[in-house]
């Protein structure tokens, strides 16, 4: 697939992958197997993978409490030095690399505090709108199969994730001028979405109000809706039972699901997000809260946009 780069303009081209601790790895290990990824052993903590690639979407490692540990972002070759300099001429500090960790990238924190890395790597977000299924089989046809011969959903990719930050316009402000991100739309400052400049979904990072930084989500691609209601039929059979879904976004119009992880986080189940090309200027638009967040689905649970690594917590 051929990728296109937005011409002279600079920029993140992927949210590559995050950092994660948490106070159980086998408890990891057995949410994100029943949730679809390839969950393997590395270096002491977990490495999350969709099956079928080799790249790494998040790292995992045992700590007292759940919390968010960096994010990286990955940049064309050609284009990180500049990136670099434009880092340096903000006046940003640049930082070694957390221990354990082997990288060429740079470190620096976000206007909030957050661990970021910037590196050279291959484009992970899509470089045209992912495939989506909803067939109708014709008459005479039995559409769904069996139950016991159903396929065990896997979700394709890592979507986007949500963080907590203390700042909304700060958070808009500093991923648009120092990592080339642009905004797709917001509902005024309490939540917020960022595409890629060289083409991705409407959004590969959010950004939700709260007054420390944290995760609230992880979305990962599937390709039907079908898949979103297998993908939590089977985490309610292993007990993962709360969660939000199904319903429609509308920022980004996906149809998702969310399923709550053991530590107050969620794992979503996304298809058919909108897609925002090289070339195209989206108009970003700022929505009030009841005509922002889903166009139809069960009601928002109580505390569902709640930042449980806040200190007490």
């Amino acid at each position: 697939m051929r990728i296109v780069k937005r011409p002279g303009e600079l920029g993140v081209h992927s949210m590559d992958s995050f950092r994660l601790a948490v106070p159980d790895l086998t408890v990891a290990e057995g949410f994100y197997k029943a949730f679809g990824l390839d969950v393997r052993e590395e270096g002491g903590g977990l490495g999350l993978y969709t099956f079928g690639s080799e790249h790494r979407w998040a790292s995992l490692r045992e700590g007292g409490r759940k919390k968010l540990g960096s994010l990286s972002f990955g940049v064309f070759e050609e284009d990180f030095e500049p990136m670099k300099r434009r880092v340096e001429a903000e006046g940003i500090q640049l930082l070694d690399a957390p221990p354990g960790v082997d990288t060429d990238g740079v470190w620096f924190y976000d206007h909030n505090g957050l661990l970021i890395e910037m590196k050279v790597a291959d484009k992970t977000s899509p470089n045209e709108k992912m495939s989506f299924s909803m067939p109708s089989a014709p008459a005479g046809v039995a559409a769904a199969p069996q139950r016991s011969r159903a396929v065990p959903v896997q979700p394709r990719r890592l979507a986007h994730i949500l963080v907590f930050t203390a700042d909304l316009p700060k958070a808009i402000g500093f991923y648009s001028r120092v990592l080339g991100l642009r905004l797709s739309d917001r509902s005024g400052d309490d939540v917020c979405f960022m595409h890629g400049i060289h083409g991705s979904d409407h959004h590969l990072i959010a950004f939700a109000r709260s007054s420390a930084p944290g995760l609230h989500h992880c979305s990962w691609d599937v390709g039907s809706i079908n898949e979103i209601g297998a993908g939590a039929m089977r985490m309610a059979e292993r007990g993962f039972q709360k969660g939000w879904g199904l319903g429609r976004h509308v920022l980004g119009s996906n149809y998702f699901h969310y399923v709550q992880d053991p530590w107050g986080s969620y794992s979503e189940y996304s298809s058919d997000i909108d897609y925002i090309p090289s070339d195209c200027d989206w108009a970003s638009g700022d929505y009030p809260g009841e005509d922002a967040i889903y166009l139809w689905g069960p009601n928002i649970p109580d505390g569902f946009i709640f930042n449980h690594e806040l200190s007490g917590a």
